[in-house]
């Protein structure tokens, strides 16, 4: 039987970056990430910090997906980070880049913060994705970020993290927090072609 509540609230779409309208001109015009109007929405105390980790916490979106879907509420996406920091699963480097997201460290914070049951799982085949699905549990995914144009050949795996909500009739569902139109937000795609942009790991939510 799946472990969810019958209680569960629709799965939210919520996007790494304040203003969704902007992702395409950020991710392929070279809009500044920063000049984005809604960046208090973020929970941000400045536009400077808003501008660092807006195109780095796909994960804490993920997670605020996941708390909306279980709660019907969830802490703003800064909020969010300051608790994974705590539990180092975000990685600060001395160049400025992040090391990160560290899944071990996010699954302890997820439990330990929010009672929130999350496992780290290596072999995110097709098959496992079915079987979370069928189990009623979301699933943090590892996948390239193109993902969101998949009529395009994918150039990679892995580096980005969307929130899959659903694995049947040869589809994968899910929600990127990049995604770049609202079909790239909220997003269906023949299992296969996820597969070509998917690192096969992730985490599995318990809500």
């Amino acid at each position: 039987m799946p472990d969810q509540p019958s209680t569960r609230h629709p799965i939210p779409t919520v996007t790494q970056y304040a203003s969704p309208g902007l992702i395409a001109a950020i991710a392929y015009n070279g809009h500044p990430a920063g000049d984005d109007p809604n960046w208090a929405d973020s929970g941000a105390p400045d536009r400077e910090t808003y501008a660092y980790w807006c195109q780095r916490w796909c994960g804490m979106a993920c997670l605020r997906m996941a708390l909306i879907a279980r709660d019907g509420d969830a802490p703003t996406l800064h909020d969010l980070l300051q608790g994974a920091l705590k539990y180092d699963a975000y990685r600060q480097e001395p160049d400025g880049t992040v090391g990160g997201l560290f899944y071990r460290q996010f699954a302890e914070y997820a439990t330990d913060a929010f009672h929130l049951r999350a496992d780290v799982v290596t072999d995110l085949t097709l098959d496992r994705l079915a079987a979370e699905s069928e189990a009623g549990r979301l699933v943090i995914a590892s996948v390239h970020k193109e993902i969101r144009r998949p009529d395009r050949a994918a150039p990679g795996r892995g580096g980005h993290l969307v929130l899959v909500t659903g694995r049947h009739d040869g589809t994968v569902s899910f929600r990127n927090p990049s995604g770049h139109i609202p079909g790239a937000v909220s997003a269906v795609l023949p299992a296969e072609t996820f597969d070509q942009f998917a690192a096969r790991r992730g985490i599995t939510l318990h809500i």
